[in-house]
């Protein structure tokens, strides 16, 4: 009896334990959000940070919680871990194929230094608009093939306060981990990827949405960080389509900028410095995209690592 006893207490420990580690990161980013620029990508290898760590938290819980061998919990496990999965590899195509666009900068740049007419500047900067408008449909396209099925696809019945506490808090664990991942996913697609109807979330009719979920009696002070990073998030999104990554758009402002000043023939203004500005946020934009792959990359890894503990738990 003792020993039942002292399991239920390590138990409850590691699932409030995992709450209110959800909690304190949550409010740790949403502060962050208040330092650093809109959708930066500081700001959004945090996200997917505390993406990678609430997974790999949740493979500890699993452990100390002594689930049973072969119940459902770990089908749950797995749709969630592939749920994550899928959702991480379009982050990645979305990501990847800015490639083009900020090599085509890249161009713009060359041009500049051997210049020789503003024609030939205004050529190049027209080609690099014209590949941003490419990325942007396809990444929009991307959104709206791929996203809906996965995102939103959730076990509406779960949020029964009975049901949640089953498999010793376990399935109220994995409910507030759905919800939070939801979360962030959404900040991550609207970033690097596109920011549309499917990734806002205004547009989210699921009555799991984090900040819907109102039955979740423990752990329930997640929901309140959960929703308030939401809504900031929201209220900083309004009125915007497309990638909102803020170094994205900082080259995109830079070579506008040069191509109203080349077309008003302001030629007294410093090229050089110009060159220097464009070839900046081009190389800024390049070193992010890159880090965001590798980070995505080591995900992918710690996830099939993580599978197969529990997988070899459950054996």
């Amino acid at each position: 009896m003792h020993h039942s006893s002292s399991t239920a207490t390590a138990a409850a420990t590691s699932v409030n334990g995992f709450y209110d580690y959800l909690t304190r990161s949550l409010d740790d980013l949403y502060r962050s959000f208040h330092t650093q620029h809109f959708m930066s990508i500081q700001f959004l290898q945090h996200v997917l940070t505390l993406l990678q760590s609430f997974h790999s938290q949740l493979t500890l819980v699993v452990q100390k919680l002594h689930l049973p061998v072969g119940e459902k919990w770990l089908d749950e496990y797995m749709d969630e871990s592939t749920r994550l999965w899928d959702m991480c590899h379009i982050l990645k195509t979305g990501v990847s194929n800015m490639e083009n666009y900020y090599t085509t900068g890249a161009n713009i740049s060359s041009s500049l230094q051997n210049y020789q007419s503003s024609r030939q500047v205004l050529r190049a900067i027209n080609i690099c608009q014209r590949e941003r408008v490419g990325l942007e449909e396809v990444n929009r396209s991307l959104i709206e093939t791929r996203i809906r099925p996965l995102l939103l696809k959730f076990n509406k019945n779960v949020s029964i306060e009975s049901k949640l506490k089953g498999f010793n808090g376990f399935r109220g664990v994995l409910h507030a981990l759905k919800n939070t991942n939801s979360l962030l996913l959404r900040i991550l697609l609207s970033g690097l990827v596109y920011y549309s109807s499917e990734t806002s979330f205004s547009s989210c009719q699921d009555n799991t949405n984090v900040c819907n979920e109102g039955e979740l009696a423990s752990g329930s002070g997640f929901i309140a960080s959960a929703t308030r990073l939401h809504e900031q998030i929201k209220e900083s999104e309004d009125g915007q389509l497309g990638i909102l990554l803020y170094e994205f758009r900082h080259t995109v402002d830079t070579m506008n900028e040069l191509k109203t000043k080349v077309e008003r023939m302001e030629m007294e203004f410093d090229l050089n410095e110009r060159v220097e500005m464009l070839n900046n946020s081009f190389g800024v934009l390049k070193c992010g995209v890159e880090n965001v792959i590798g980070q995505l990359d080591d995900f992918f890894d710690e996830i099939v690592e993580c599978r197969k503990k529990i997988l070899d738990y459950d054996l």
